[in-house]
């Protein structure tokens, strides 16, 4: 990933935060067919080495957990979180000069890591339980489901359709291009024109980049 200067993102702390709070990543492998790529939520284990574990589960009739080595696969996530269309019309220096053009704001994070498939159905139930658990809370529900609320037998054979992955995180690269190369006065501005057109993490983001 190309990374000018002021976008480069290495703060440990907001490159998980990326990883925790935007959840589904796009997992992509090489195997025998070339490139692959499958959108899958994952959860970080951040105990776990220096970048963490990544863990998942893909359906059994995905081919990707088959063409895996025994002794694993290097493979990149990426997660995407905020992003936005910038206009010149929002920076007030633009009547100044007229030396803007539009771009793209935007905060993306790849994981490097090693593959191994984890066909273990005590390792993809308590993935599961841990992902329902962690998503139904973050969507504010009154009674979160749970896998006890399904019948037994109905859960026991969705999870034999489902094989757990795990990826040993290696290497965290970021980038967060969200106008720091750009005047205070620009920047809040463009924010500004972001959030009024109802895209709030982005114009978050945006404000909270003058220190990046």
């Amino acid at each position: 990933m190309y990374i000018p200067a002021p976008f480069e993102e290495s703060r440990p702390g907001e490159l998980q935060r990326v990883l925790r709070e935007h959840p589904l990543g796009a997992l992509i492998t090489h195997g025998p067919n070339g490139l692959d790529a499958n959108h899958i939520p994952f959860e970080l284990d951040e105990a776990t080495g220096p970048h963490g574990t990544l863990r998942a589960h893909v359906a059994r009739a995905n081919p990707v957990w088959r063409e895996v080595p025994a002794d694993g696969a290097d493979v990149l996530v990426i997660f995407q979180a905020s992003e936005a269309y910038i206009s010149p019309n929002w920076y007030p220096s633009k009547p100044e000069h007229h030396r803007h053009v539009p771009t793209w704001n935007y905060q993306v994070v790849h994981a490097h890591g090693r593959l191994r498939v984890m066909d273990d159905e005590r390792f993809v139930r308590g993935l599961v339980a841990r992902l329902t658990r962690e998503h139904e809370q973050r969507s504010q529900q009154a009674q979160p489901w749970k896998m006890g609320d399904s019948a037994p037998d109905f859960i026991n054979g969705l999870l034999q359709a489902i094989v757990g992955i795990e990826i040993e995180v290696t290497r965290l690269v970021g980038k967060s291009k969200l106008g720091q190369n750009r005047e205070e006065r620009d920047r809040l501005g463009a924010a500004a024109g972001v959030a009024g057109l109802g895209n709030l993490a982005a114009a978050e983001a945006m404000r909270g980049a003058g220190g990046a």
